[in-house]
């Protein structure tokens, strides 16, 4: 009790220091004020009578993760609804109208109070938590109220705090799962370290989503143009680390080849830094109306939700992340079959690390190891294929989390 007190005095110390710091930092400001109107659009949207299922995820990776339960439970469980909240502004402002679910949401901060009260106006049969997410006082909530809640496609370190002498609250938080769905054989070791049997392998549902990319209808009529019948380097998710790199190598390159770059981060100022840095003939996305895209090398994308049906028209791809604040998804180029490149930084990040080892996806650290790498897959087509065919049979070797899980919770349910 005495922890959970000084946890509740902390997150409320936390939530006032945030609220200074989104006077001065947009995206704070997001995470701040949209939180003001979580419990308004639960009261709006929910009824007594509401069968809900609520999902939480941290961010948009997370939410791809959670998005092919999503769809399970949209199609078996038709009359329930279906609660979606996020963590981080950048994903809930990016899937705020999503269909995927009925009510999407901020969650509101982890204290006695809010929880309580979110759990209450929801009221749901089940909550599925996605990756990492562990909140104390949320779990409270739904274990005192007999809720079942699942952790899916989690994945378990030493380095985390469950695993560690001083864990203990935040160990005892993972008796409120009823159970876990990791990722690997070594997170189902670590958690039964700690006396928690109530664990399965599934694997990363992430798997099951990219695979499904395959099946949709990914024509870009401007890539088509652009593109012609020359190679393509998509790089998506770029960060300025990462862009300052691939500006050299795009400015001295000789190949013929076409270049995608997909930001981040989407600012007109860093889109006019980035043109700038780039001495090739370039065109942004927004500019395209009336344009021959022919005759453009190369082609910002400043705009969102096109960078997945892009990578279908790469021969190869750079994914961002890797020289700044954590690497971005690997899974989405690489389950067309072609190699991808990302900087020295992935540890922790599962399907990355695995990629590296089996040498489908390439690590680089600097522009001269790039060129390297780039100009041999461009000048060696065989290297070319075989690289991106070790991408594409891991992905399809990973498939079936999501069926898994969703036996567990028809069983529930």
């Amino acid at each position: 009790m005495a922890l959970r007190f000084i946890y509740n005095i902390l997150t409320h110390l936390s939530w006032l220091v945030l609220k200074g710091i989104a006077l001065f930092q947009p995206k704070m400001r997001l995470f701040v004020s949209g939180r003001k109107n979580t419990f308004d659009q639960l009261r709006s949207s929910i009824t007594p009578n509401s069968k809900c299922i609520w999902m939480h995820v941290a961010s948009l990776g997370e939410f791809e993760q959670g998005l092919p339960i999503l769809e399970q439970l949209r199609q078996q469980y038709p009359n329930h609804k279906l609660v979606l909240s996020f963590f981080s502004p950048s994903g809930y402002e990016v899937k705020k109208n999503t269909s995927a679910a009925d009510v999407v949401v901020y969650l509101p901060m982890d204290t006695h109070s809010n929880s309580s009260q979110f759990v209450d106006l929801v009221n749901p049969v089940m909550a599925i938590f996605i990756k990492y997410e562990i909140w104390p006082n949320y779990l409270h909530q739904l274990q005192q109220r007999k809720i079942p809640t699942l952790l899916v496609s989690a994945i378990f370190s030493k380095r985390q705090v469950f695993f560690k002498p001083y864990g203990g609250f935040m160990r005892n938080s993972l008796h409120s799962f009823s159970h876990f769905f990791v990722q690997d054989d070594t997170s189902k070791t670590l958690l039964q370290s700690i006396g928690f049997a109530n664990s399965t392998v599934s694997g990363d549902t992430r798997f099951d989503r990219v695979q499904e990319i395959l099946k949709r209808d990914n024509h870009l009529g401007f890539m088509e143009q652009f593109k012609g019948s020359q190679p393509c380097l998509v790089a998506g998710s770029t960060w300025p680390e990462d862009e300052k790199i691939l500006a050299d190598y795009i400015n001295s390159s000789d190949k013929g080849v076409k270049f995608v770059l997909a930001p981040h981060k989407i600012k007109q100022d860093h889109i006019d830094q980035l043109s700038e840095s780039i001495s090739k003939k370039t065109i942004c996305y927004s500019n395209i109306d009336n344009q021959n895209l022919m005759d453009f090398d190369v082609l910002i994308i400043d705009t969102i939700g096109l960078l997945t049906k892009i990578y279908s028209y790469a021969e190869m791809a750079y994914v961002g992340g890797g020289f700044a604040t954590g690497l971005h998804n690997t899974l989405e180029p690489a389950v067309y079959g072609i190699p991808v490149v990302i900087g020295p930084n992935y540890e922790g990040f599962k399907e990355a690390e695995d990629l590296v080892a089996l040498k489908g996806v390439i690590p680089v650290s600097a522009e001269n190891e790039l060129k390297s790498v780039l100009d041999n897959f461009i000048e060696n087509p065989d290297v070319l294929e075989n690289t991106g065919k070790i991408n594409s049979t891991y992905i399809t070797q990973n498939v079936g989390a999501t069926p898994l899980i969703m036996v567990h919770i028809d069983q529930i349910l």
